[in-house]
């Protein structure tokens, strides 16, 4: 099957296949009619270089003229048994995402046994068990150090994974449900309903709730506007819900940071972070070991 959208472009990818290979014969072919006769000199085709340096109209070497043709046919031997051509089929019915397959199934047959082992464990106790801790952070190193780090300590925007301050929860089966369905967590902007001076207001509450540096005037003003519209997420003690990934905001745990300028292009702006989805290509068992190596990083004492 061809992955483009349009046959058209499957055709005409293998016209030009054709066509240039067709072309290339015959360039090559119009080449090695050129012969010298004994004792003749090859003459000047009339093209210059640096003043002095000359095109003669000498035979192509022989070595080159065959490695030439060798390519040709190398590249029809190739277009036979593998789909070069995009539209035709190939001799040995062979295929990209075949072969894929095939190594998928050889893997799982080898490891299968390993991953179905762990994955009838408890999370607490995978995490306990050295073989499984160094399968899970081969894991991690594959598809999590991108966005959370090789230190698992997170970056702006990614979470540090390896305290004990969680977004939706650290518990095994809370750590399963996020890399199985992802997350998305969303905070909309109000710079346009608050303006400028009421956003630095809330602002300065958050930083007061947080227990940091603030302004005592704004604070207070920013506190009733805080209790009007932001605790429907944070809550009146400001300490956030898991439920909806709404983060504590008395801790000092900042994901994007905790001065008042970047407080104040939260509120202003919103945030927008989305975690992907791992169970449709990971699968139970790999996620299983995933999660109790996360699990493990936040609990050292479990992971002994």
């Amino acid at each position: 099957m061809t992955d483009f959208t349009s046959g058209f472009w499957g055709v005409f990818i293998a016209v030009v296949v054709i066509v240039s290979m067709i072309w290339l014969g015959y360039l090559v072919k119009s080449q090695t009619t050129v012969r010298l006769k004994k004792g003749e000199e090859a003459k000047v085709t009339g093209h210059v270089w640096d003043e002095d340096l000359e095109e003669y109209s000498n035979p192509l070497p022989g070595w080159w003229i065959v490695l030439f043709y060798a390519t040709i046919v190398f590249s029809v031997v190739y277009l036979a048994f593998y789909p070069g051509l995009v539209v035709m089929g190939n001799l040995r019915n062979w295929s990209s995402g075949g072969q894929h397959q095939q190594e998928v199934q050889k893997a799982n047959q080898k490891y299968g046994p390993v991953f179905a082992k762990y994955q009838a464990m408890p999370i607490a106790q995978v995490a306990q068990n050295p073989e499984a801790r160094d399968i899970g952070k081969r894991l991690f190193y594959t598809y999590c150090i991108q966005c959370h780090g090789t230190n698992a300590e997170g970056a702006k925007g990614f979470p540090n994974l390896t305290d004990s301050d969680w977004l939706y929860g650290g518990k095994p089966e809370q750590i399963v449900e996020t890399l199985n369905k992802g997350r998305h967590g969303q905070m909309p902007p109000f710079g346009a309903a608050f303006g400028e001076e009421k956003v630095r207001d809330v602002a300065n509450h958050v930083l007061k709730l947080a227990g940091r540096s603030h302004n005592e005037v704004r604070a207070a003003r920013g506190e009733a506007t805080f209790k009007q519209v932001c605790i429907a997420c944070h809550g009146a003690d400001g300490k956030g819900n898991q439920s909806m990934g709404a983060p504590n905001l008395t801790d000092n745990v900042w994901l994007y940071g905790g001065s008042e300028a970047t407080i104040v292009e939260t509120i202003t702006n919103g945030r927008d972070n989305v975690m992907p989805a791992w169970q449709a290509f990971l699968g139970d068992a790999k996620v299983h070991l995933l999660a109790a190596y996360v699990y493990g990083l936040s609990n050292p004492a479990a992971a002994r």
